[in-house]
């Protein structure tokens, strides 16, 4: 069975960290882009950050650039989502996509909760 699980999501104060981890199961990630989205209340789902299938280049929206980074662990079949100075703004349902790179399949997880509160 086809599966992206999220972990890692909780309640952060702001200025602080949290890794968030998304593990696949009946596929590899070796030929897939992964992606980082998040939705907040009330807000469309919106990109995070990409990270290629080769070369594991990332790309991250504006408002994460240099606080959050992905990285990949093919042997493992996780890929994680490091968030640093987290803002309120960051609070959200943080999701985990995988996209085939040479047929475009995607596969999504149910998501994490991601809150950034005193």
């Amino acid at each position: 069975q086809v599966q992206l699980v999220e972990s890692g999501g909780g309640l952060v104060q702001p200025g602080g960290s949290r890794r968030l981890s998304c593990a696949a199961s009946g596929f590899t990630l070796n030929n897939y882009h992964m992606s980082w989205y998040r939705q907040a209340p009330g807000k469309e789902r919106e990109l995070v950050g990409i990270i290629r299938s080769v070369g594991s280049a990332t790309i991250f929206a504006d408002s994460v650039k240099g606080r959050f980074t992905i990285s990949r662990d093919n042997v493992n079949n996780t890929v994680y989502l490091q968030m640093n100075m987290l803002k309120p703004e960051d609070t959200g349902q943080y999701f985990c996509k995988a996209q085939r790179d040479y047929d475009g399949i995607v596969y999504w997880g149910q998501g994490t909760q991601v809150t950034v509160s005193t």
